[in-house]
């Protein structure tokens, strides 16, 4: 800083020395006292608009306003990497020094790496753009990421983004659709037991018509081994309909009843999960808004800044250096409430990243239980369902002996037999 100054008496004045070896500690005081000292200290006007200081400051400016400006302090910065965490009042390396003009490139600078104001969609020019108050890499200058579950088609890698609803008007959150396909697979499965539970009402009123019909008169006369067949028939119709009813009553107990009680609380658990992740998107959203607001500010602070630095070149006087001391101190306190809305932002995101991850994940279980459940008592009910066809089998079979031992001669015999009224034939009359 020495060799900026105009004279030999002002690199061998105490004021300077005090500076150049205060460094970075003068940097931050911020009280009117030494605020007034270092404004009525001739070095420090002599360094601040010596002919080499007017340059470099008009150098910078030009850069800015072509759109050159550079930040090396800030390279590689982006939204989604959290930046170290500050004391309260602290101001950040890139905002501090004496010149207003690098105060000015530093604010710039950082502008430039967090991005343009669009409320809806904003983009860096370097890597990361935000949708909807969340911040991705840019897919331009990013690599592609490592998937959290790579070749499970995880719920937690794919449901990151929003959507546009069905009717083009708006857009739904990822986990609002897994939330919308647990609660659609709860209504499925309410409804599959509906299904059951119909079931089970026919095979009631079946097995109830089986029995009345069985007991029914109709060709009860019939004689011999065609009468025994049919007598079997109609028993058959009874022990048919015990094997219904004992049926209808196992999928009652085995698949309905299981399928009604597996997780009864599901929807309030579901509830509490999407108010949850909702109250954590919309401090988000809150947080990012802080972030728009303080870099407006910034952008305030900074044009108000350069007016006031344009002033001075054109006039000196103690109270435009007064002001641009004031303008200076505001820049970069925005500069300074920039970072920590930025940082307010990215743990208020983090938080929601922890949540998301780990809610889509249960929810991944719980959608997993719920199929492989119903799976099992599916296929409870199709060996129940063979079990009562091998139950009526059996009640089938003796008919079916039965049927292979009719012989209409052997029932003739036996009618014959029992009926028969005489064996001697009439013959002719003789005269």
């Amino acid at each position: 800083m020495a060799r900026g100054c105009a004279s030999p008496r002002a690199r061998s004045s105490r004021c300077c020395r005090s500076r150049t070896a205060a460094g970075g500690k003068a940097r931050r005081r911020t009280d009117s006292a030494a605020g007034s000292r270092r404004a009525t200290c001739s070095c420090w006007r002599s360094l601040e608009w010596s002919p080499l200081r007017r340059e470099r400051k008009a150098r910078l400016l030009s850069f800015h306003r072509a759109g050159k400006a550079t930040c090396p302090l800030r390279a590689g910065a982006t939204m989604s990497t959290r930046p170290p965490m500050r004391p309260p009042g602290s101001v950040p390396t890139v905002l501090l020094g004496f010149q207003p003009a690098l105060a000015l490139t530093g604010a710039l600078c950082l502008q430039q790496n967090l991005g343009s104001s669009s409320p809806s969609k904003k983009q860096s020019k370097e890597n990361t753009i935000t949708i909807n108050c969340v911040t991705f890499p840019h897919p331009d200058t990013m690599p592609e990421q490592q998937l959290l579950k790579p070749t499970e088609w995880s719920y937690c890698d794919y449901f990151w983004a929003d959507k546009k609803d069905s009717q083009g008007n708006g857009t739904v959150a990822g986990f609002e659709l897994l939330l919308q396909k647990q609660l659609k697979g709860k209504q499925m499965q309410k409804e599959m037991s509906e299904f059951i539970r119909e079931r089970i009402k026919i095979e009631e009123e079946y097995a109830k018509n089986l029995a009345k019909l069985s007991q029914n008169s109709l060709a009860a006369q019939e004689e011999g081994s065609l009468g025994e067949a049919w007598a079997q028939v109609k028993k058959s119709l009874a022990d048919e309909a015990e094997v219904h009813l004992k049926f209808s009553a196992k999928l009652h107990s085995e698949v309905e009843k299981p399928l009604m009680n597996f997780r009864e609380n599901f929807k309030k658990d579901m509830k509490k999960c999407d108010h949850h992740i909702a109250d954590l998107r919309k401090q988000l959203a809150s947080r990012y808004a802080a972030v728009e607001k303080a870099r407006k500010a910034l952008t305030e602070r900074q044009r108000d800044l350069e007016m006031k630095t344009q002033q001075l070149e054109i006039k000196l006087s103690n109270k435009t250096e007064e002001d641009i001391k004031k303008a200076r101190r505001k820049s970069t306190q925005a500069g300074d409430d920039l970072m920590r809305c930025v940082d307010l932002y990215n743990q208020a995101q983090s938080k929601w990243f922890e949540e998301m991850v780990t809610t889509t994940l249960e929810l991944e279980r719980l959608e997993v239980e719920r199929v492989e459940m119903i799976r099992q008592h599916l296929c409870q009910y199709t060996q129940l369902r063979h079990e009562t066809d091998m139950f009526n089998q059996s009640t089938v079979e003796p008919v079916d002996q039965l049927l292979r031992k009719v012989d209409p001669a052997k029932d003739r015999e036996l009618w014959v037999r029992e009926h028969k009224t005489g064996s001697i034939r009439p013959v002719d009359m003789e005269i």
